[in-house]
């Protein structure tokens, strides 16, 4: 059992002041019981989120910065045949024209219905198509694309962009410049696009652009790793609504981590793994004895600070 939580730690000095007055008494019992068993330690200019990379670990998948196969392993999860080809997801999103920058807005606000999404897709698709690639639908908010050039391309996490300037994320990778010229193009198409001046109508956000993320061919997740990602923190720490990210908390204390505490009381082999946007901390090993959590606890800081750092 290894429970992976993203967004556990905010970047943002109103995020950590909020997270400063959670009382969090289920993972204080679990950092009585469990010791620390690693720290991954980046920045948050990674292309990989942390957490990306602490399920890569306990997947048992191989890769650098930027090139882990989340695409391929949720093409799969889809119902794909992805075989040996290198994928990338293609997330419809939209980027808003600021007066001083381009940012992207949460996919989660498009409000995409599967019709709209098939529509919009099709028309990407023949574009992407010309120029030799594969493309397939696997959802509403997931489009996947296969090309060679993606097996070792390095790109940022859509997690990376949300609410950010886009092009800090564009890459310098010489194999960028390619999909930076079909991203070009997919804007022009969607710009025009009928969909899109229906939902204008509507009041909803223009689906003008898609994010490219995710890159490689599947590699298979280890059987033994029982990896759980629980992503409830991700919306409103992208949002920056701490009072939601704080009950977002209650709700992570009172359900997945009282589990992972009752397995350890029931001496299961246990794991957790709390992300930041810089790095991550991981528990686990053997459960503490009596004195040595008394120990443990003596002097220890508040979760908030220990938590601070990633």
């Amino acid at each position: 059992m290894h429970l992976i939580v993203p967004f556990a730690a905010p970047l943002p000095e109103e995020g950590r002041a909020a997270a400063r007055t959670l009382a969090r008494p289920v993972l204080e019992a679990l950092r009585d019981r469990l010791p620390e068993a690693g720290r991954d330690e980046g920045d948050e200019w990674s292309l990989s989120t942390p957490h990306e990379r602490a399920y890569a670990r306990a997947a048992g998948w191989r890769g650098s910065d930027g090139t882990l196969p989340f695409a391929a392993e949720q093409a799969a999860a889809a119902g794909l045949d992805t075989g040996d080809l290198a994928w990338a997801l293609l997330t419809p999103v939209h980027w808003h024209l600021g007066t001083e920058q381009v940012s992207l807005v949460d996919p989660a606000q498009l409000q995409l219905d599967e019709a709209a999404s098939r529509a919009l897709f099709e028309a990407v698709a023949a574009l992407f198509q010309d120029d030799g690639w594969l493309l397939a639908w696997g959802g509403v908010g997931a489009w996947f694309a296969a090309h060679e050039s993606l097996a070792d391309l390095p790109t940022a996490s859509l997690d990376r962009v949300v609410g950010r300037n886009v092009d800090a994320w564009l890459g310098s990778h010489p194999g960028a410049r390619r999909l930076r010229r079909l991203q070009a193009e997919v804007q022009m198409l969607l710009h025009g696009h009928a969909v899109n001046a229906e939902r204008e109508s509507r009041g909803l956000l223009s689906v003008n652009s898609v994010w490219i993320s995710g890159c490689g061919p599947r590699q298979p997740v280890s059987a033994t790793a029982g990896i759980t990602l629980d992503t409830r923190l991700r919306a409103p720490a992208l949002a920056g609504d701490w009072a939601a990210w704080c009950k977002a908390w209650d709700t992570l204390e009172d359900g997945p981590l009282r589990a992972v505490l009752a397995a350890v009381e029931q001496g299961r082999d246990v794991q957790l793994t709390l992300c930041g946007e810089r790095g991550s901390v991981t528990l686990g090993g053997a459960p503490r004895g009596g004195w040595q959590r008394w120990w443990q606890r003596w002097g220890r800081e508040p979760a908030a600070r220990w938590l601070e750092p990633l």
